[in-house]
């Protein structure tokens, strides 16, 4: 799938996670229950062994796999994760990182979504965690 244009709703929320600005994160593409997040492997998120922190990829993976289901939810609702479950494959150890969410199952109270997320260097992609979990429509903040 080509990527996608973002509806200004999804781009306006994804702006206000403060967690997406500190990776340097940005969301590439957004709709149809699939959604991109691309980060780069700052200074700031590496672990001592200078790889990318697990952190970096479970906060990408979640968050694609979120606006994935996000991107299938009506106008006025929310998501939150109300569970994911992580395995990392391989040293986070690229230039930048990928994440790309997809939901497994959309449903109106429950949404199974999952994520891979890949290194890239170059033209060189490696898998390095994929992801499962569920979420939650919610009401938005206030």
């Amino acid at each position: 799938m080509p990527d996608s244009p973002i509806a200004p709703r999804l781009q306006a929320s994804f702006d206000r996670q403060t967690m997406m600005a500190t990776f340097g994160a940005t969301l590439v593409s957004a709709s149809g229950g699939r959604a991109v997040i691309s980060a780069p492997l700052l200074p700031g998120v590496r672990q001592q062994h200078g790889a990318g922190h697990a952190a970096l990829a479970f906060g990408i993976g979640d968050t694609a796999a979120g606006y994935a289901a996000l991107s299938l939810m009506p106008e006025g609702r929310e998501v939150m994760t109300a569970e994911i479950k992580i395995n990392l494959l391989s040293p986070a150890l690229g230039e930048r990182f990928e994440a790309v969410g997809e939901v497994v199952k959309p449903g109106r109270r429950l949404s199974v979504v999952r994520a891979e997320v890949v290194a890239i260097t170059g033209t060189l992609r490696k898998t390095i965690a994929i992801l499962q979990g569920t979420m939650v429509p919610v009401d938005p903040a206030p």
